[in-house]
């Protein structure tokens, strides 16, 4: 006796494919967040966890004024599975996902330093080539750092700072604009983990025009309110972005930009692009944000629609299903902070 096979994701109730996301590790590290966040509380410098002249704490960078602009600094840790399993490519990660960080607030790159931690130089020459070869490739160089080849585990944190002349936030979002998504599918999965790879078999060249698309949107007025599509993926870091701005959407799921239609759905909804954005756009400029990525060859596409209604859906067809509602439920922000944030 056989038993019926499993239905593939996108064959799933949208409510299997709801609780699925919902229990992913991605979304699951950024809870980590709040909790860290709320600890912190005493030692931030405002209620709404910002020093004065930067935004609030929850975006991909810290950003803060500074007369000519904003100064933006950030830093990525990596977890230690994937620094075991994939060194070199965690070392070009470490300046990769600090990139796009910078280049989601509107800025643009000057430097990172790293931290490396492994137990010799035999174990850490992958992930110090990685380092280099991203370093390299993106334009952005490595001007320091902190090494310890005596641990017991391999390591790794980068950090970085930018600088940009208007911001995109994830504090802008606004009821009525439209969510655009940009994801670039010139590339495949490094298998079999959900890592969406365009970047290191792209020409250098492209790579840093197409990402010069983000502080363009900025400086010309197309855009204010950007997030990069992080380990989350492109459901979780929406609703990070929405977070962050107390307000709420209707996702298509089926418009988001996916490379194949054989590809799982659900798999896809959780991957880690190496070039992913979310933008919230005023309505009377989605055609022009939208031209900017074409004319770089990504794909992009409408996907929802932001809501004063707090609640997070998702829809596919004529179904909707609840993802989360926040303003009462913490992902990234403890609920006391973001209700500061916007008293």
């Amino acid at each position: 006796m056989t038993s019926a096979p499993l239905p593939v994701d996108s064959e799933l109730p949208l409510e299997d494919l709801t609780a699925a996301l919902l229990r992913g590790r991605g979304l699951a590290h950024k809870r980590d967040i709040s909790e860290v966040v709320g600890a912190l509380q005493r030692a931030l410098p405002t209620a709404g966890g910002a020093a004065p002249g930067a935004v609030p704490i929850g975006d991909d960078c810290a950003a803060m004024a500074d007369g000519d602009g904003y100064l933006l600094f950030a830093i990525e840790g990596f977890v230690e599975d994937f620094v075991a399993r994939l060194p070199w490519f965690a070392g070009y990660c470490g300046v990769m996902v600090n990139v796009s960080d910078i280049y989601a607030m509107g800025g643009r790159p000057i430097a990172v330093v790293d931290a490396l931690w492994s137990r010799g130089n035999e174990t850490s020459q992958p992930l110090l080539d990685g380092l280099s070869t991203a370093s390299a490739r993106y334009g952005v160089p490595i001007v320091g750092g902190h090494t310890n080849h005596q641990s017991a585990h391999g390591q790794l944190a980068v950090a970085i700072i930018g600088r940009a002349n208007k911001l995109l936030t994830s504090f802008n979002a606004r009821p009525g604009d439209q969510l655009v998504m940009a994801i670039d599918l010139r590339g495949a999965y490094v298998e079999p983990h959900p890592y969406w790879n365009a970047s290191t078999d792209a020409p250098a060249e492209r790579l840093r025009a197409d990402l010069e698309v983000l502080p363009g949107l900025a400086e010309d007025g197309l855009c204010d309110a950007a997030k990069d599509i992080s380990m989350a993926g492109a459901i979780g870091t929406t609703l990070m972005l929405l977070e962050c701005s107390r307000v709420g959407a209707v996702i298509d799921i089926d418009a988001i930009p996916r490379p194949e239609a054989r590809t799982p759905l659900l798999r896809w909804l959780q991957a880690f692009p190496s070039y992913g954005f979310v933008l919230s756009v005023r309505p009377e400029r989605v055609d022009a944000v939208r031209q900017r990525f074409a004319s770089r060859g990504i794909a992009n596409a409408v996907v929802g629609t932001v809501t004063l209604d707090p609640r997070v859906r998702l829809r596919r067809g004529e179904q909707t299903s609840m993802l989360w509602d926040v303003s009462t439920q913490a992902l990234i922000l403890p609920q006391r902070t973001a209700e500061a944030v916007h008293a």
